[in-house]
């Protein structure tokens, strides 16, 4: 019988990480991967006798590699702190412990629920189960993804997802990771920023959200997260027009002074 690694990526999640313990506990071992969390997390997390990392990083596939290096299960299970498993995931997973290695990984559906109890109407689709020797890692320094190889299985019930709780929290993370974001997309020769390209992300991600994905269907909490998600992008992208502008200022001294 094959045994099951869950690996928990957390950073300040005290008042998150005992229910996403609990709601993983038929996995044989669970480790936890702290960031650099400046609250209860970590003690939290070894009160309730799980394998605890202290690693401070904000590169997620560093710490999922980390997560994935520390296992010792057959298969690697990787779970957010604000995610929860439903009973008909957790009785698919537990029947993996007894599946033939035909598969290399196995992807889970997500339901997103914002501001509360509010489910989103698209449902994702996510790879976060896999055979570990089969996995060869996480590249990526924010918006990670795995590198794998051989035949995936889209597996019943739903990883239930808590996320954007509050308008702090939410504009929290958007400060936070935004210029991580900008950075990426410098570092990555993003074309000088002008005036158009503004309107027309912010535009791109309300018309994602509130149209494609459904966000009209509930209301107000739709129109909420749907202009949410338009801000974010502005914010991202304003922190770019910035990173140009200072460094094109620095540029410019430099061949000044010479």
């Amino acid at each position: 019988m094959k045994k099951i690694s869950a690996v928990i990526i957390v950073k300040d999640g005290q008042s998150l990480i005992e229910d996403c313990i609990k709601s993983i506990n038929f996995c044989d071992e669970i480790i936890v991967v702290d960031s650099g969390s400046k609250d209860k997390t970590v003690s939290l997390s070894k009160e309730l006798g799980v394998k605890v990392f202290e690693i401070k990083s904000d590169d997620f596939s560093y710490l999922r590699n980390y997560g994935l290096k520390m296992s010792s299960g057959d298969l690697v299970f990787y779970i957010d702190v604000d995610e929860r498993v439903d009973e008909i995931l957790k009785i698919a997973i537990c029947e993996l412990k007894n599946i033939d290695e035909v598969f290399s990984a196995f992807i889970v559906k997500r339901k997103n629920f914002y501001l509360g109890n509010n489910e989103w109407p698209y449902i994702e689709k996510m790879e976060r189960i896999f055979v570990k020797n089969k996995l060869k890692g996480w590249e990526g320094k924010l918006h990670e993804h795995p590198v794998i190889e051989g035949k995936k299985k889209v597996l019943s019930g739903h990883l239930l997802h808590y996320t954007h709780r509050n308008i702090s929290s939410m504009l929290s993370k958007t400060i936070e990771w935004s210029k991580t974001e900008a950075l990426l997309r410098y570092n990555a020769n993003h074309p000088k920023m002008t005036w158009w390209r503004f309107p027309r992300v912010m535009f791109t991600a309300f018309f994602n959200y509130y149209i494609k994905q459904g966000g009209y269907k509930i209301g107000a909490v739709g129109l909420i997260e749907s202009i949410y998600q338009s801000f974010s992008m502005f914010i991202t992208y304003a922190r770019l027009w910035e990173m140009q502008v200072e460094i094109k200022n620095q540029k410019s001294k430099i061949k000044n002074s010479t």
